[in-house]
C-alpha cells in the first residue's frame, strides 16, 4: 500500500543517519530553543528551577545563554549571573525583586534617568520611598528604618562624577542595606566591583548594560545582573522566571563572539578619549570639561583610588559657556560629521548628545558650571579625525 503524504513527512522527520552533534569549534554552538526535550520522566521530575543549569524551557536558559552568563560572572568577579533583554530590564528586575511597599531606596543625583523614572513609577503605584543623595558625599545619605537598597553609579553617565564607592558600601553594610552598582561604565575592567580593597569589600549586585562595551557593535541590546551571594541570586532568579525574562540565542552568540576583544577595545576607547580630552581642555568655548581623570573633577580622588590602572572608559562631557544658547548647541551638534547624534556608547561609532542639567538634578550642583552640557561618546575612529570634526563644528558657531 503506498505511503500517504503525511506518512512520508513523518518518515523524513526521523532520518536513519544523523550527523554528530558536538564538535570542537572556536565559537560555541548557538542554541535556539523554546521547548527543550527531556530524555525521560526522571529528567523531568528531578530538575529544579534553582539548579545552576536548569534546562527545562528556553526562558530559563540554554548552553548558549549560560556560556555568556558564566563569562560575564568571571569578568565581573562574581559567582552568579542572570541575563536580561537590556540594561534597563536588568535594573528593573533588581528593583522589582527586592523592593516592597514602604521600602526606602536611595539613588545618586546623577542616576541613569530611566532607572529614576522606574523608581518614580514604583513610588506612585506601590509606595516605594525614594531618596536622593549626592554621589560624592556619603554624609548626604541618612538611612531610615525602612532602607532596603541603594544604587551606585560609577561614574555617572552624563556628568561623570565618581562616587565614594567604598564609603557608600561601608555605610550601607552598617545599616544592612543592599548595594546595587550600575557598572556599565567600568564594564568589569576599570575595577572589580566584588573585590574593591584589601579587605575584599564588595557590592551586593552589579548590573551591566552588555549593550555597551561587551557587545561593541552598537547593534545588540542586553543586560546582566551579577552577585556572589547565592540566596540573593535565587531571589533575583525567581523574579526573572516569574517575569518570563529571556534573551535571544543569536544575540547572546554575538556578544560571546565580541568578548575576547573587549579589553582591547575598551583600552582603545580610553586612549582616544585621553587624546581628545587634552584638546577639549584647551578650548575656550567650554566653561568646564568633565572626566574622572581630571584633578579638579568631582570624585577624582575616589576614581584614582578605585581605578588603580587609570582606566577612564570612553565618555567625556563639556559644559558650554552661557553665551551659547540652545540654538547654538543644536547647531554645533548638527555640524558634526563623524560624531553622530544618538544615545548609548561603547560601539565603534562616536556619538554626541546634549542635556539641560537644570532639568536633571535635585541636589546642589555647585561643582558644575552653568550652561548646556554636551556628552561625547568616543568611538574607535582616528582621534585626530575626531578632534578635527569638533574643531570644524565649533568654527561654525
Amino acid at each position: 500500500m503506498p505511503k500517504t503524504s503525511l506518512q512520508k513527512q513523518t518518515l523524513f522527520s526521523q532520518p536513519i543517519r544523523q550527523a554528530p552533534q558536538y564538535i570542537p569549534t572556536v565559537q560555541a554552538p548557538v542554541y535556539r530553543a523554546s521547548t527543550i526535550i527531556f530524555k525521560n520522566t526522571d529528567a523531568l521530575t528531578q530538575r529544579h528551577w534553582t539548579d545552576d543549569y536548569d534546562y527545562s524551557y528556553g526562558t530559563h536558559g540554554t548552553p548558549t545563554t549560560y556560556t555568556l552568563a558564566d563569562q560575564i560572572a568571571l569578568l565581573e568577579g562574581a559567582d552568579h549571573c542572570l541575563l536580561a533583554p537590556s540594561g534597563l530590564s536588568a535594573i528593573n528586575l533588581v528593583n522589582s525583586a527586592l523592593l516592597d511597599s514602604g521600602d526606602e531606596v536611595w539613588i545618586p543625583d546623577n542616576i541613569y534617568d530611566p532607572n529614576h523614572a522606574h523608581l518614580n513609577a514604583l513610588n506612585k503605584k506601590y509606595g516605594i520611598i525614594l531618596k536622593v543623595y549626592t554621589p560624592t558625599d556619603v554624609d548626604s545619605i541618612e538611612f531610615g528604618d525602612k532602607a532596603k537598597l541603594i544604587w551606585i553609579e560609577a561614574a555617572g553617565s552624563v556628568t561623570l562624577e565618581f562616587p565614594d564607592v567604598i564609603g557608600i558600601i561601608k555605610k550601607a553594610q552598617a545599616h544592612q542595606v543592599l548595594t546595587a552598582l550600575d557598572n556599565t561604565w567600568g564594564a568589569g575592567l576599570a575595577f572589580c566591583a566584588f573585590d574593591l580593597d584589601d579587605q575584599h569589600l564588595a557590592v551586593d549586585i552589579s548590573v551591566h548594560a552588555l549593550t555597551k562595551y561587551p557587545s561593541g557593535g552598537g547593534d545588540i541590546l542586553m543586560g546582566s545582573i551579577c552577585t556572589k551571594n547565592r540566596t540573593l541570586h535565587q531571589q533575583l532568579l525567581h523574579m526573572h522566571a516569574l517575569q518570563g525574562i529571556s534573551v535571544s540565542g543569536d544575540d547572546v552568540a554575538q556578544i560571546n563572539r565580541s568578548l575576547p576583544s573587549m579589553s582591547l577595545r575598551y583600552q582603545q576607547h580610553q586612549n582616544n578619549t585621553q587624546m581628545i580630552l587634552t584638546y577639549l581642555v584647551a578650548c575656550t568655548e567650554f566653561a568646564q570639561v568633565l572626566h574622572p581623570s581630571l584633578s579638579n573633577h568631582a570624585g577624582h580622588a575616589y576614581w584614582q583610588h578605585i581605578c588603580k590602572d587609570g582606566q577612564g572608559a570612553g565618555l567625556v562631557s563639556v559644559i558650554f559657556k552661557t553665551e551659547y544658547d540652545l540654538k547654538k548647541i543644536q547647531q554645533f551638534c548638527n555640524a558634526l560629521k563623524l560624531f553622530r547624534l544618538g544615545f548609548s556608547w561603547g560601539g565603534p561609532t562616536s556619538l554626541v548628545m546634549y542635556y539641560n542639567l537644570k532639568e536633571m538634578r535635585q541636589c546642589s550642583t555647585a561643582h558644575l558650571a552653568d550652561g548646556w552640557l554636551v556628552r561625547f561618546c568616543i568611538g574607535l575612529e582616528s582621534p585626530e579625525d575626531l578632534i578635527e570634526d569638533i574643531q570644524q563644528a565649533l568654527a561654525q558657531l
